[in-house]
This record gives C-alpha cells, structure tokens and sequence, in this order.
C-alpha cells in the first residue's frame, strides 16, 4: 500500500490564516460555514478554491474551533476599533450602516 502524505489547506502567513496558495482567508471560508453555506455554495462564492480546498479549510475551523473564534473576535475587535472613513465624511450614511448592522445582528440572535 502506498503511503500518501497528509495535505495542508491553511497557512498562518502575516499574522492571519489563509486558504494554503492563495489570497483567500480562512474568515471567508468560516463566515460563510458560520452563516450556513454548504461547501458547495462557499466554493461558487469564491471560484478560486475547490471543493477539496473548501472542505480542508472547514475542517481545519472545526479541529481548531476554539482559537479561531479567539482570532476572529481579536479580528474583529481590530476592525471595530479603526477609524472609519465615512463616520466623517457622511455621517448620515455612517449611522444608517451602523444601525442596519445592529438590526442584523439583534435577528441573527
């Protein structure tokens, strides 16, 4: 029997996890998963990736739960605390965004 060698689907390039060779993140793989997406739909939502490429990066989210929802709440954390371009710009536009985020996520609980 030949042996075959195990295959990796994520990288940790630059502080963040990535789909191994290429320049989708793993946060887009686990957003999609997290909102119900099968594997299949993930896969037409970024066409770069296969199926197999999919379904390694889920299972990579799934063996390593717990310190990726660490990362990805750190992620977002850091995102929330950058500036944003439009709350000084155009403020009006700014707080319909903010509030259609909240309204998103009272549904989502």
């Amino acid at each position: 029997m030949p042996v075959v060698d195990a295959k990796s689907y994520v990288e940790c390039r630059n502080e963040a996890y990535w789909v191994e060779g290429t320049r989708i993140s793993l946060d887009s793989v686990v957003y999609a998963f997290r909102n119900g997406l099968s594997p299949e739909s993930i896969m037409q939502s970024f066409p770069l990736l296969t199926l197999e490429q999919v379904y390694g990066a889920i299972t990579f989210y799934l063996a390593n739960r717990t310190e990726i929802d660490v990362y990805l709440a750190a992620e977002e954390d850091a995102f929330e605390a950058m500036p944003q371009p439009l709350e000084s710009s155009a403020p009006a536009l700014y707080n319909k965004l903010v509030a259609a985020k909240a309204l998103q996520q009272q549904v989502s609980l």
